[in-house]
């Protein structure tokens, strides 16, 4: 087993603020930031870990219906909200990463996506959201030639 670097550390907890915040049926921005206070001390990370985890679960919430569509898009045989909600804040999270990120690597975005998935979904969870992540990923490298 791998030992986990600052950036995984502040992408599962972003995992783990989305997931505990759409439990109360709300992805809005205040609602992923209270969500974030409250949880936060439950991880023992350094600061840079935890300002990147509030960043990436800000962003989705933010962003939420941009990256919605993207995800709905990529995912055509499934429905959003049929997608399981765990897989659902991974895509999301990596979703954000892809289109507002530009520095972070699409390589680097999506082997750290399947490896969460691995870790915190279901034994097909990895294929899924490499799926839609490569389709995703196709389109905004297209968007940007």
């Amino acid at each position: 087993m791998t030992a986990r670097g600052p950036r995984r550390q502040a992408r599962e907890a972003a995992l783990q603020i989305l997931y505990a915040a759409e439990v109360s049926q709300k992805l809005e921005p205040d609602v992923v930031e209270q969500v974030y206070r409250e949880i936060i001390d439950e991880f023992s990370l350094p600061a840079r870990c935890r300002e990147r985890a509030r960043e990436l679960a800000v962003g989705v919430g933010l962003n939420l219906k941009r990256i919605d569509e993207r995800i709905s898009a990529a995912s055509t045989r499934w429905k959003l909200h049929r997608i399981a909600s765990v897989d659902r804040s991974i895509l999301r999270i990596a979703t954000y990463e892809l289109l507002f990120d530009p520095e972070t690597p699409t390589e680097v975005i999506i082997d750290e996506a399947l490896e969460i998935a691995r870790r915190f979904a279901g034994d097909a969870s990895p294929a899924f959201v490499n799926g839609v992540l490569d389709v995703i990923a196709r389109h905004r490298e297209t968007s940007e030639e």
